[in-house]
């Protein structure tokens, strides 16, 4: 599956859920086109600058009317709340970081029943 694929897949989740959302008279997107660039934006993650210059470069195309950078991230800000019906609740299991955390220092060990990590060989203990 190409990511073409499943860019217009997104697309079609959320244009049969936002059917009933009138697109303004001046705009260039529809409002299923916005959240779904919005929704790629929190898929890719980075900045938005080099997720602006991927989009405009590769997918162009599948985004007719593409507004300027600075006017989509506007957009992209006053819609918010568009976008958050489709992105899940934040919550503890869903922050994954690459970076080793110590959750417990080596001389705690063993004083709590409720302790949640143990004693590893992180930052050379």
């Amino acid at each position: 599956m190409t990511t073409q694929d499943i860019i217009i897949q997104i697309f079609c989740l959320v244009d049969d859920q936002m059917k009933k959302v009138p697109k303004h008279s001046q705009a260039k997107l529809y409002p299923s086109e916005l959240v779904t660039i919005g929704l790629l934006f929190a898929l890719k993650g980075g900045y938005f600058r080099a997720f602006y210059r991927w989009l405009k470069r590769d997918y162009e195309a599948l985004f007719a009317g593409l507004p300027d950078r600075t006017r989509l991230q506007r957009l992209l800000v006053t819609h918010r709340d568009w976008n958050e019906r489709f992105l899940a609740d934040p919550s503890f299991f869903l922050v994954i970081d690459s970076y080793p955390i110590e959750l417990l220092f080596p001389i705690r060990e063993g004083r709590s029943a409720q302790q949640v990590g143990k004693k590893s060989k992180d930052k050379g203990r």
